[in-house]
């Protein structure tokens, strides 16, 4: 019987040379140094050997195990070998399945995301694909098959959630196929059976007497204060709605007035700085005493380790009868029309405002200016003017819920 102490101070030989264990197995030393596990057994009225690999990366305690099982198969009349490779082709299967394709793309592409873009997608194929088409093989997967899972989605009224599906599935069958586990792309196929997305500018009203009505008709139904308080906090930052919903308490600076957003949780991978107006201020106040102890600002209803959900705002505004005429994300577009007519000379100011990119590649290169003193004034005077006439902020805390 074999123990560790042996076991390293085997040397290699002209020839190779064999030491036995129990049952079977031995450790066979080759001239060029390695020791190998073997197991010798009977089936079949035939000699057979089993490899259990090479030592000391297989432990004498997991050889043992190794034959111990062979064994059991003995036992059972199954041949250990014929199981083993059994077990083999049946992993061998299920690497080429496209969940399991589709894992791993997450898991190399996912370091190029941000967390929110990352859970979207992986949250978009659990529930849209994996269900029907995560146990199959890449190369078992035919273009009907999928135009199928997309149609579903289409058929939810979500064309757009039904584009991005495709594209990620397109993604994931091009990574089988880099890495020798599928030989074609059915998602790709199928792109020109889709129905025509009619894309047009996001609904946004541009009246400012329109939007303060928009609040107090928003204010006066039923929801929860967290909600409301980011909706106005989104409408006087002018960022963009995921922005809001992901937003950490360490942002903002302990004055309370800026707000610097990392450059992983922006669109265009840019750090940017909101200058908070005394309006905006004074949300964080009144949210703090509600989400404080947490680290996000605006968290999901029942989970405040949670964003707050992608279409909570959405819905608020729906709810209050603004669906087709306001969208969360049209507060940009609000901001920039009223007041790039009242300040047309701070055009630039004003994009700088939206983190809009410069589209010309030399001025942006080298106008790097924050600007930070007019953009605060700006933020200020569109503050007073979409706040004007509406509730005190700390009234919404004790606004009733649905």
């Amino acid at each position: 019987m074999l123990t560790d102490v042996q076991l390293r101070r085997l040397t290699p030989a002209e020839k190779p040379y064999k030491r036995a264990d129990t049952g079977g197995l031995f450790i066979l030393v080759q001239p060029n140094g390695s020791r190998l596990w073997r197991m010798k057994y009977r089936f079949g009225g035939r000699e057979k050997l089993l490899s259990f690999g090479a030592y000391p990366e297989v432990s004498l305690a997991a050889a043992r195990d190794a034959r111990d099982a062979a064994r059991s198969e003995l036992r059972a009349d199954r041949d250990p070998a014929l199981t083993r490779k059994q077990r083999q082709a049946e992993a061998e299967r299920a690497d080429r399945q496209l969940q399991s394709v589709g894992e791993k793309w997450i898991l190399v592409q996912g370091t190029q995301w941000t967390e929110r873009h990352r859970d979207d997608v992986a949250t978009s194929l659990q529930r849209f694909v994996w269900p029907t088409l995560g146990r199959i093989n890449l190369d078992d997967i035919t273009p009907p098959m999928v135009l199928e899972v997309i149609r579903r989605i289409e058929a939810a009224r979500a064309k757009e959630t039904a584009r991005r599906v495709r594209q990620r599935l397109s993604a994931i069958f091009v990574f089988g196929m880099a890495h020798g586990l599928g030989s074609h792309d059915p998602a790709a196929i199928i792109k020109g059976a889709l129905a025509p997305l009619k894309k047009g500018r996001q609904p946004a009203l541009i009246n400012l007497d329109e939007l303060r009505t928009l609040f107090r008709d928003v204010e006066a139904i039923p929801a929860h204060p967290v909600t409301l308080l980011a909706m106005r906090f989104l409408a006087l930052t002018v960022v963009r709605p995921g922005e809001v919903h992901a937003m950490a308490w360490h942002e903002v600076s302990e004055d309370r007035r800026i707000w610097i957003i990392p450059a992983e949780r922006m669109k265009m991978r840019r750090e940017h700085v909101v200058p908070l107006s005394t309006q905006a201020q004074d949300i964080l106040g009144a949210v703090s005493t509600v989400t404080g102890r947490g680290p996000l600002v605006f968290p999901n209803a029942r989970w405040a380790h949670r964003p707050m959900s992608e279409n909570a705002l959405g819905y608020l505004l729906q709810r209050a009868g603004y669906a087709g005429r306001q969208v969360p994300h049209g507060f940009r577009a609000s901001f920039s029309s009223i007041m790039n007519e009242r300040f047309p000379g701070d055009r630039q100011i004003i994009d700088l405002m939206l983190a809009h990119i410069n589209k010309d590649r030399v001025e942006g290169a080298y106008n790097r200016a924050l600007h930070m003193e007019r953009r605060r004034v700006l933020a200020q005077i569109w503050a007073d003017l979409l706040m004007e006439g509406l509730k005190d902020t700390a009234a919404l805390l004790q606004h009733r819920k649905r």
